[in-house]
């Protein structure tokens, strides 16, 4: 619901804003919460290339007192720089330490002890993959994750599935398209390349102790595998759920922003 009270001196608010990441600019803004203590802070994090951004979660976590960040990776959305995956990895850290500089906790009443990061697909994975880098971020919630260590290792042996993913990459970097980079091809040996690194089962022991969400739809093939990989790493604190929707939630919005702000009250702190 709307807050009851409106606090006049520190109101919910939208603030334009951009920081860096390795001398390139993300743009990005921040949804403020109700009132002048310090918040939870949310770091939204967007798919490949992410033309469902959740702001409308944005806006029921805003609702339930929690400040929202979301911004674009280098290369992406008119943000500088050069996309590739391992450049979205970096940025998710440089979007962490950005929300808990001194500044920001100034600046925006950030609670620099309360730092979680929600992503949907792609975002799903960094924010897992982040997580598992950054012991400063509090927990994390992933929304149908896509696992590009999984892919990776599919497209090695697959000449077909290799084709249609670079097609893929190749329209999203066109001219004029959302994603800049050379073309489609370093996308895909760069999954490649990083198969095993980068499926987030090898991390289970880095997420081990750290509150996760993890809803997935029936359809992902990746989700049991890494329930079962945090489950034997010994994970005490994962809430794991695979709905029957489609890759974006389209019929069950609603439910998961519930879901969602429920569970961050539950095991976040928020």
């Amino acid at each position: 619901m709307d807050p009851v009270r409106v606090d006049t001196a520190s109101p919910p608010r939208t603030v334009e804003l951009s920081f860096q990441s390795s001398g390139a600019r993300l743009n990005g803004f921040l949804y403020l919460a109700n009132g002048p203590y310090a918040h939870a802070t949310v770091i939204l994090l967007h798919g490949f290339p992410g033309n469902e951004r959740n702001l409308d979660l944005a806006q029921a976590l805003r609702r339930a007192g929690m400040n929202v960040l979301f911004f674009s990776y280098r290369g992406a959305w008119g943000s500088g720089g050069t996309f590739s995956f391992a450049n979205a990895l970096e940025d998710v850290g440089a979007a962490s330490r950005f929300v808990r500089s001194d500044s920001s906790v100034k600046a925006f009443g950030v609670d620099p002890r309360r730092v979680i990061l929600v992503g949907h697909s792609m975002g799903g994975w960094l924010a897992l993959m982040g997580a598992a880098a950054d012991t400063a971020v509090r927990c994390a919630v992933a929304l149908d994750f896509w696992n590009p260590g999984a892919t990776g290792a599919e497209l090695r042996t697959d000449a077909s599935a290799d084709t249609a993913f670079t097609r893929y990459a190749d329209w999203l970097t066109a001219p004029g398209a959302p994603l800049r980079a050379d073309s489609g091809r370093p996308l895909t040996r760069e999954i490649e390349d990083h198969a095993e690194q980068w499926s987030p089962e090898n991390s289970a022991g880095a997420l081990r102790t750290r509150p996760l969400l993890i809803l997935s739809t029936r359809a992902n093939e990746s989700h049991p595998r890494l329930i079962a990989a945090l489950r034997a790493a010994g994970a005490q604190h994962v809430t794991a759920q695979q709905w029957k929707t489609d890759h974006g939630f389209s019929a069950e919005r609603i439910k998961l922003a519930r879901t969602i702000v429920g569970w961050l009250g539950r095991n976040c702190g928020t």
